[in-house]
């Protein structure tokens, strides 16, 4: 695995290769969502720079309800029509805002952050969580940065039953 300090002087499109490797290393035979989520929030916020926030939000069926995360504390629960991860989950489209102060909306939980990026995590064309990254940097996060996170929720989708296939979401191998 590559240390934090060595993945983050990779170009972009070589860091998110690295960090799927890991991430798949990481959920390897492991079915909890729990423990996976938490470990890939660990992994993104260790991994790369400028992040002050790196999350999940899971989807029970009505409203995105607080995963794992590395950050100062979060909103317990959000609505689909609230903030940007509300925005993600209901559109199913991944949002990219370079100034969370512009955003209609913008549920601001640590006053230091000033960029966001929310990836829904699909599976078979619904919503089961959204990972939710925050940074201090106005327009942290790209293009590609928004690839790589669309790659890394689809290796979480194929681990992801949802509940109409058990009552649980998780994350499976």
């Amino acid at each position: 695995m590559f240390s934090s300090s060595s993945l983050a002087d990779l170009p972009k499109p070589a860091q998110y290769a690295a960090l799927l490797e890991q991430a798949q290393a990481l959920m390897s035979g492991e079915s909890n969502p729990i423990a996976n989520a938490a470990n890939i929030s660990a992994l993104v916020m260790s991994s790369l720079p400028q992040l002050n926030w790196a999350g999940f939000y899971f989807f029970d069926g009505q409203e995105l309800v607080l995963g794992p995360f590395q950050g100062k504390p979060a909103c317990l629960r959000i609505a689909l029509n609230r903030g940007v991860c509300g925005a993600a989950a209901s559109s199913l489209q991944t949002q990219l805002v370079p100034d969370v102060h512009a955003f209609p909306g913008h549920i601001a939980c640590d006053a230091a952050s000033r960029s966001e990026l929310v990836v829904p995590v699909l599976r078979d064309g619904a919503v089961v969580a959204v990972i939710d990254l925050d940074s201090p940097a106005h327009a942290r996060f790209d293009d590609e940065d928004a690839r790589g996170f669309e790659a890394l929720a689809s290796l979480i989708a194929t681990r992801t039953r949802t509940a109409d296939d058990d009552d649980n979401v998780r994350i499976t191998s």
